[in-house]
């Protein structure tokens, strides 16, 4: 979409591409500068939600000086389904001036003002997307590797398999029911929910998403190759990433430990073990989860003992005090934590306070 001009401000909505295939992302950009510099302005856009796409927003760089604002969103839309459809945006401009700002940031916690604004909707043109099939049984889009990890091949009876698989790249997340066919019934399958991670690179996503199975089973088996079938949209080419078949060599239990050669036997005593096997790998999984949580706390910690704006931000009493702390600040660093504030200062919109200083305070 050109540049283009409203009163007091201009603005463009620029989309890399119109035309994709199924899950390829679309790169929209948004940018709205403020052009009369008498009134002081704010604005409002969101995409409007559907079903037909998914938004992941990825930058926003608001600059809200007084007469000079400037907003810049950058935004990643997945294509949810083929054929033609509309993506809709909603802009509000907000206009005030110098006496009712500075009235508003005169109040208190006792004396609450609500900043007067003229809000006025501005209708924007939708973006038409055509969406393109992808070739029959595609499984993966992107650009994507796949690794495993099989620590062993041998065990006993019923012991659990650990099997790690990382799918890593650029694209739509790639989450896939199942992974593994096993047709054997002699193979039990043991399956955690898949691991989703995102890295937001310039103007992309990076997706890791991470399988973790357990197997076990009394007899030897094996585990054709498996193949996933992938498909590049810039490139417009299919490729294929495959898991080489597996054999696992199963050792039976010597049968003189489990049979008592007594007519009364002892009480059935069934082997958990495998269960304790595949207890440590799930905890092997998450304790990389809980050392980042460790480290991050004690950053956090330290932070707290080194810089006074960590305590300024937890004493504010309110709403209205933290943004008027948050301004006065680096704008651009609590960008996010503003907006959430003006919004619900403005907007009636709600939010907890404690997890925006939280957020407040992992920025400074």
């Amino acid at each position: 979409m050109p540049l283009l001009y409203a009163e007091d401000f201009a603005y463009t909505i620029h989309s890399n591409k119109t035309e994709v295939y199924l899950h390829e992302p679309i790169l929209l950009s948004v940018d709205i500068n403020q052009t009369n510099s008498k009134p002081i302005l704010l604005f409002n856009f969101n995409i409007q939600k559907n079903p037909a796409y998914h938004i992941e927003q990825i930058d926003a760089k608001h600059d809200t000086t007084p007469h000079a604002t400037k907003v810049h969103n950058l935004y990643l839309i997945y294509p949810l389904k083929k054929g033609d459809f509309s993506i809709n945006f909603r802009l509000i401009k907000r206009s005030t001036n110098d006496d009712k700002v500075s009235y508003f940031f005169s109040g208190d916690r006792d004396d609450f003002k609500k900043l007067e604004t003229l809000d006025i909707n501005i209708p924007l043109k939708p973006l038409t997307i055509h969406t393109k099939a992808l070739p029959k049984g595609t499984q993966v889009v992107g650009n994507y590797t796949l690794s495993y990890e099989i620590p062993k091949h041998t065990v006993d009876s019923y012991e659990s398999i650990p099997i790690k698989i990382l799918l890593k790249g650029e694209g739509y997340p790639p989450l896939i029911d199942n992974l593994f066919l096993l047709k054997d019934k002699n193979i039990t399958l043991f399956q955690q929910k898949p691991l989703v991670e995102k890295y937001i690179v310039k103007n992309s996503i990076t997706y890791k998403v991470t399988y973790t199975f357990a197997l076990s089973s009394d007899k030897s088996f094996d585990i054709p190759k498996t193949t996933l079938r992938a498909f590049n949209p810039n490139m417009q080419r299919p490729y294929i990433l495959n898991i080489p078949a597996q054999h696992f060599d199963i050792q039976s239990v010597n049968s003189q430990t489990l049979v008592d050669k007594v007519d009364s036997p002892k009480a059935l005593d069934t082997d958990f073990s495998w269960i304790q096997t595949l207890f440590s790998y799930l905890l092997v999984f998450f304790s990389g989860y809980l050392t980042a949580s460790i480290v991050k706390s004690r950053k956090k910690s330290t932070a707290k003992n080194k810089n006074p704006l960590i305590s300024k931000i937890q004493n504010t009493k309110d709403t209205k005090a933290l943004l008027q702390l948050l301004m006065a600040q680096d704008s651009h660093r609590f960008v996010s934590c503003i907006s959430d504030l003006e919004k619900a200062l403005y907007q009636d919109g709600k939010i907890k306070l404690s997890k925006v200083k939280e957020e407040a305070i992992d920025l400074v």
